[in-house]
């Protein structure tokens, strides 16, 4: 059985890197996309995960494809496309590792994938199904994303939703917000960067936005924010944590691991949040600020993604465990 399905895309990160010619920038390629980069978090935790998706039929979807095998991630459902070519991100950084992003995706691969060709057995046979907005920009993919999670969501799937909201993928600003709330309310457990919970909720206060978002019927809630760190609430408790201090070169995913972090602590606790306590669910989201901080300290998404084992020292160094 598969813990964790995926729908979204899957492109490359050609993140700069440092030169000592400043008059030339020099890219190198990365795997990403955010869904894909989740599921190699679970992955490299041991989680068994399937993706869906598409990329082009060229050297960049090869590469992708051999990425996620290489990370033990089904790709029996990872479409090729002849006819259209896997989506191309440039990534620039700036001094303090924070990043600015530049997409080739017109009629890219990911946008392409149709509802005839998603597997709806992987999604019968999993526990969580998860998903974000940027498989709902463009059509195909934005009827294929729905009829996805809607098969997920009548099977008793617990829906993961990570907004992951990109300013230039959208043609504007209220199809983005409208696509989010869509998201919203399919999701039994989210999460928000503090942009997209305040472009969502329409409040400032990161509290303030977490009580609205939980008017969505959401298991578990959380914000993360940069290095101001993350808050989150279920119906019951709410509890924050500080940056966990890291020497930030790459910000790139980070987002992304804490998501997986804590979609993998979720999965250890039985994958219950109804019946989680306020120690274990304070354990988890630890857990995930702490790894989204060590992924900021190497370069790309998936490549920066740190060992649990380090993860797990960190954390019970915290805790005096």
């Amino acid at each position: 059985m598969i813990d964790v399905v995926a729908l979204g895309e899957l492109l490359i990160d050609f993140t700069q890197i440092r030169s000592n010619d400043d008059s030339v920038r020099r890219f190198e390629q990365n795997p990403g996309g955010a869904p894909a980069n989740v599921l190699a978090v679970l992955s490299k935790f041991g989680v068994k995960c399937a993706f869906i998706g598409k990329v082009g039929n060229d050297v960049f979807g090869e590469f992708l494809r051999k990425q996620l095998l290489d990370l033990s991630i089904d790709c029996r459902n990872l479409v090729s496309d002849p006819n259209h070519n896997t989506t191309l991100a440039f990534v620039t950084l700036d001094d303090k590792g924070d990043r600015s992003f530049s997409f080739y995706r017109n009629h890219g691969a990911d946008t392409c994938l149709s509802e005839e060709e998603i597997n709806l057995e992987l999604i019968k046979n999993s526990k969580v199904f998860h998903f974000g907005t940027l498989s709902m920009t463009h059509e195909p993919s934005l009827s294929a994303t729905l009829k996805a999670v809607e098969y997920a969501k009548s099977c008793g799937k617990v829906i993961s939703f990570d907004p992951n909201y990109r300013a230039l993928l959208w043609d504007n600003v209220d199809n983005a917000i409208s696509a989010m709330k869509s998201g919203l309310e399919y999701a039994n457990i989210a999460k928000l960067s503090l942009e997209e919970a305040q472009m969502v909720t329409g409040k400032t206060l990161p509290e303030d936005c977490l009580r609205e978002l939980l008017k969505y019927d959401l298991g578990i809630v959380a914000i993360t924010m940069g290095p101001q760190g993350c808050v989150y609430a279920t119906d019951k408790y709410m509890g924050s944590f500080p940056e966990y201090p890291a020497n930030v070169v790459d910000t790139t995913g980070a987002g992304d691991t804490f998501w997986g972090t804590l979609i993998f602590g979720f999965l250890n606790n039985g994958a219950d949040f109804d019946g989680i306590s306020e120690e274990r669910l304070s354990e988890i989201v630890l857990m995930a600020n702490i790894a989204a901080a060590m992924s900021t300290e190497k370069k790309g998404a998936i490549p920066s993604i740190p060992d649990f084992a380090r993860v797990r020292a960190a954390f019970e160094e915290i805790n005096g465990k």
